[in-house]
C-alpha cells in the first residue's frame, strides 16, 4: 500500500519535473538572452520609457523581415541568408517609384507591386540554384547573396546612366554614371505609419498610424500589417502546400515517395520567402527615410537570421513566436548594449563589439549545431 501511495506522489512530481525540463529545453536561448537584457538595462540605468519606444520602433521596422524565414525553414531550407536578394528586389522598386516621384502611401503600394516580379524572378533562380545544393542550402544562401550584391552593384553603379538611361539630378552622381550613395525618402518617409491619419476640422490631422499612448509611441499600421502576415503564414501553414512543404521539411525522399513535388515545393518556399523579404525592406527603409543604395541591404540576412535564433528558433524549427521574441530581445539588446559598455567600462565601444558578438556568434553556434545534427542522423 506504501509504494503504491509513494508512486502516486512522485508521478505529478515528475510530470512538473519533465514539463520545467522541456520549458527550459525549448526556452533555453531566449531564456538566456532575457537575462542578459535585465543586466544590461540595470548596468546602463536606461530610462524604460525611452527603451520601450525604441524597441517598439525597431520591432515594426525589422519583424516583417524576420518572419519571411519562417517558410523555409518549414520546407526545410534552413535560414535563409538569401533574404538579402529580396531586400535588393525592395531597393530597386524604391529607385523606380523614387525616379519617377511618386510619393506617400500610392508611392508605397506602387513599390511593393514592383518588387513582386522581380523577387519572385530572383526567388526562382535562389530555389533552382538551391535546389542543387541539397544539404548546404544556408552556406548557399549566403553566398548566393555575395554574387547577388556584385551584379546590384554592378548595375546601379556601371550600368545605370550608360547602358540604362536615366538622367535624374537627385538620384545620379554628377558625372552622370551610378547612383548616389544615399538616397532621401522624404516623399516616402512614414508613408505607412501614416497609412491611417485622417483629416480632422480641415486643418488638423491627427496621427492613428503612430498612436501615441501616454509616453510611449505605437506604428499601429505597421503593427497590424505585422500581424496580417503572423495570420498569413499560420494560414499557409494548414492548407495543402503547407502540409507539403512540412513533409519536405521532415524527410524529402519520404515525400517524393507520396508524390509531392519535392523541388518545386522547395522553389515556391524559397520565392514566396523572397518576395515578403522585399516587402520587409520596403516596410524598414520608409521608416528610416534615407537609404544608403550600396549598403543597406548588407546586413538584412545577418541580423534577421541572428534575431530569430535568440528567438530560440533552429535550423529544422522556427514559429512566429520565436520570430516575435527574437526580434524583440535582439533588438534590446542593440539598445542597451553600447549604454552599457559606457557605464560599466567608459567605452561605449565595447557595446558595438558586442553587438557584433551576438550576430556573429548566435549563427556561428546554430551553424555548428546544424552540423552536429546531421553527423548524428547520419551515425544512426
Amino acid at each position: 500500500m506504501s509504494e503504491q501511495s509513494t508512486a502516486q506522489v512522485e508521478t505529478p512530481a515528475r510530470g512538473l519535473g519533465a514539463g520545467i525540463s522541456s520549458i527550459l529545453r525549448n526556452w533555453s536561448v531566449p531564456i538566456f538572452f532575457l537575462a542578459i537584457s535585465i543586466a544590461g538595462i540595470a548596468a546602463a540605468r536606461l530610462d524604460i520609457n525611452y527603451l520601450i519606444n525604441e524597441v517598439v520602433g525597431r520591432f515594426g521596422r525589422n519583424a516583417f523581415l524576420v518572419i519571411s524565414l519562417i517558410i523555409p525553414v518549414m520546407a526545410g531550407l534552413g535560414l535563409n541568408f538569401g533574404i538579402v536578394i529580396g531586400a535588393m528586389a525592395g531597393q530597386t522598386a524604391l529607385v523606380i517609384v523614387t525616379h519617377y516621384r511618386v510619393e506617400g502611401l500610392a508611392g508605397f503600394m506602387l513599390a511593393t507591386v514592383i518588387s513582386v516580379p522581380i523577387a519572385m524572378l530572383l526567388g526562382w533562380l535562389v530555389g533552382k540554384t538551391l535546389n542543387q545544393a541539397k544539404g548546404r542550402e544556408m552556406v548557399t544562401s549566403m553566398i548566393m547573396g555575395f554574387f547577388a550584391n556584385g551584379i546590384y552593384q554592378l548595375v546601379f553603379l556601371v550600368l545605370l546612366g550608360t547602358l540604362i538611361p536615366m538622367k535624374d539630378p537627385v538620384l545620379i552622381l554628377r558625372s552622370g554614371i551610378g547612383l548616389r550613395n544615399t538616397i532621401d525618402l522624404i516623399g516616402l518617409s512614414y508613408s505607412l505609419d501614416r497609412a491611417m491619419d485622417w483629416l480632422w476640422n480641415g486643418f488638423v490631422f491627427t496621427s492613428i498610424g503612430a498612436t501615441r499612448l501616454g509616453p510611449w509611441r505605437f506604428p499601429l499600421c505597421t503593427l497590424f500589417i505585422i500581424a496580417i502576415l503572423c495570420a498569413l503564414t499560420t494560414f499557409i501553414t494548414r492548407t495543402k502546400l503547407g502540409q507539403e512543404m512540412r513533409a519536405v521539411g521532415q524527410d524529402m525522399h519520404i515525400a517524393q515517395v507520396a508524390g509531392i513535388n519535392v523541388d518545386r515545393t522547395r522553389i515556391i518556399a524559397i520565392m514566396m520567402s523572397t518576395v515578403l523579404a522585399a516587402w520587409g525592406q520596403l516596410i524598414f527603409l520608409q521608416n528610416i527615410g534615407t537609404f544608403n543604395t550600396y549598403s543597406s541591404h548588407e546586413q538584412v540576412g545577418m541580423f534577421s537570421v541572428a534575431a530569430i535564433l535568440v528567438g530560440g528558433a533552429t535550423t529544422r524549427r522556427a514559429t512566429i513566436w520565436n520570430a516575435i521574441v527574437g526580434t524583440l530581445l535582439f533588438h534590446t539588446l542593440f539598445v542597451v548594449s553600447p549604454l552599457a559598455g559606457q557605464r560599466l567600462f567608459g567605452v561605449s565601444q565595447v557595446g558595438e563589439y558586442f553587438r557584433s558578438f551576438l550576430a556573429y556568434g548566435v549563427i556561428a553556434v546554430a551553424l555548428a549545431l546544424h552540423a552536429w545534427q546531421g553527423r548524428a542522423s547520419k551515425s544512426k
